[in-house]
């Protein structure tokens, strides 16, 4: 009773994210409105090859992942996400690099927003085009938003929201006002002499992944079960039309070259289709989104390293916890991390983040297949509707996809990838040394992974569930670990 009185002030003092919000995060996560697919024209010799991406990507890709982040997500409500996944696969060495790889090219991505949000505002004031006044935005914004971040996830949420219907609706306005002007005859176009087969895939994919992000806060969702699967769904949606209807309407009412559709270009299109108001609609519109994926990004990398800490693979620090419930110390350190990358070039981070991702990314699919062979009694709240054979077939063509972008990778992506890859492999042995020799303290309040409420909550059927299941192991602890579960399970039984 009294703990869940406690539980109770807790949820109210730390409001958790419902349906809206967590489709805002994975909207954000995932792509933000249609501000930076105009290359894929550019890349695609004109619009039929994008428009076909569009729909069939989501088909080979989006669905697949979003489907098994649904089962995985709902099946593990933990923050930390795809790491615990993972390391109930494969063993926390492999959790490990899974969530260095991921919170790695996660700041990564998160370098280009508060860059890009003052490409587009330098537009109308020229002066953030100089280094005198660019630099001090660039930290100024970068430490707003930062502390809109530490302020709660509840306020990300709701911030989201509001920036989502700001980014998207001048993009629906554009679309009606196209609707006399356009000729479906345009759509069709292509010139596959002026195909950049590289730069087309690399800016399909990245526009179309990060599905999984939003599981590294499943510990803050109110009702994951029910809420993840359709959030998901209604993301992808949500997803889809943001891109399809912009390019309809821009490439099927005006007569611009491909060569002309570049970073930017949808301004140019608001103006030429509904006047210079709807351009510096798309603008202001274009800034926003930009906020809005910075915050999604740097909640999902923060929640990342708290549930890594909360599990053992990190120092306690990083699950230290604001008077707001946020991870003080885990969105310092990606906010940093955001400051020193913001250096390089768009096109370097995009390689860069594709092909760490895309490594990530067979692993969390090799995961959901081996989780199912190895434990198929796992409590699994959503389940994709198929059984082993579908499952490994549903995981074949993204990953055949994941294997095409990483070929596509140039010589220096493949260097410094490459590098991050192999500083991880020397980090998981250097972190285990740390907690041997008591360098740093280490959380073991929960080596068991149950917070009270699911104590309270489960019966003895699901309690001896969770402890049997090694996901809910300290992923860094020793066989007491073991031992104390066994207790644990024996006192339940004395209680019952």
């Amino acid at each position: 009773m009294v703990n869940d009185i406690k539980n109770t002030a807790n949820d109210k003092k730390n409001p958790k994210l419902t349906l809206l919000p967590l489709i805002a995060l994975i909207f954000y996560d995932v792509s933000g409105g249609p501000f930076g697919i105009e290359d894929s024209v550019k890349a695609g010799g004109g619009p039929l090859l994008p428009l076909l991406g569009f729909l069939i990507f989501p088909l080979l890709w989006s669905i697949p992942e979003a489907l098994i982040t649904a089962e995985l997500a709902t099946s593990f409500p933990q923050n930390g996400g795809y790491v615990i996944w993972i390391s109930s696969a494969f063993g926390p060495f492999w959790g490990f690099q899974e969530g260095f790889w991921k919170w790695f090219s996660g700041v990564m991505d998160n370098a280009l927003y508060p860059v890009l949000f003052l490409d587009y505002l330098k537009h109308s004031l020229p002066i953030f085009s100089h280094l005198i006044a660019r630099i001090p935005a660039l930290l100024g914004i970068t430490v707003s938003l930062t502390y809109l971040n530490y302020r709660g996830l509840h306020i990300v949420g709701f911030s989201t929201v509001l920036l989502a219907s700001f980014s998207l609706f001048p993009f629906l306005v554009m679309g009606i006002l196209s609707i006399p002007r356009i000729r479906p005859r345009k759509w069709f176009v292509v010139d596959f002499k002026k195909v950049e087969w590289r730069g087309f895939f690399n800016n399909m994919f990245w526009n179309l992944n990060y599905w999984d992000k939003a599981s590294t806060v499943a510990g803050e969702v109110e009702d994951p079960s029910r809420t993840f699967p359709k959030a998901l769904l209604g993301a992808v949606v949500l997803v889809v039309l943001s891109y399809i209807i912009p390019l309809l309407a821009g490439t099927g009412a005006l007569n611009s070259n491909s060569s002309e559709w570049s970073d930017g270009y949808f301004a140019e299109a608001g103006m030429l289709i509904g006047g210079l108001w709807l351009k510096w609609w798309i603008q202001a519109a274009a800034a926003m989104s930009n906020m809005g994926l910075f915050e999604a990004e740097m909640s999902s990398d923060a929640f990342q390293l708290l549930g890594m800490s909360e599990i053992g693979m990190l120092p306690s620090i990083f699950a230290s916890r604001s008077k707001y419930g946020t991870p003080t110390i885990s969105i310092l350190c990606s906010a940093t991390g955001v400051i020193f990358l913001s250096w390089m070039t768009f096109q370097e981070i995009l390689e860069f983040l594709n092909f760490l991702y895309s490594v990530g990314m067979l692993l969390e699919f090799a995961a959901f297949i081996n989780l199912r062979i190895k434990k198929p009694d796992l409590h699994r709240p959503y389940k994709v509707p198929l059984q082993t054979v579908g499952a490994t077939l549903l995981c074949l063509p993204p990953s055949l996809l994941l294997l095409f972008v990483m070929y596509l990778a140039s010589l220096k992506t493949f260097i410094v990838s490459g590098s991050v890859i192999i500083l991880g492999l020397f980090l998981y042995p250097a972190v285990v040394y740390a907690k041997e020799k008591k360098w740093c303290h280490f959380n073991s309040r929960e080596q068991l992974g149950l917070s009270n409420d699911l104590e309270d909550r489960s019966s003895p059927t699901e309690l001896d569930q969770v402890v049997a299941d090694d996901a809910s192991l300290s992923l860094l602890g020793h066989s007491k670990t073991v031992q104390d579960s066994k207790i644990l399970s024996q006192e339940t039984s004395t209680v019952d």
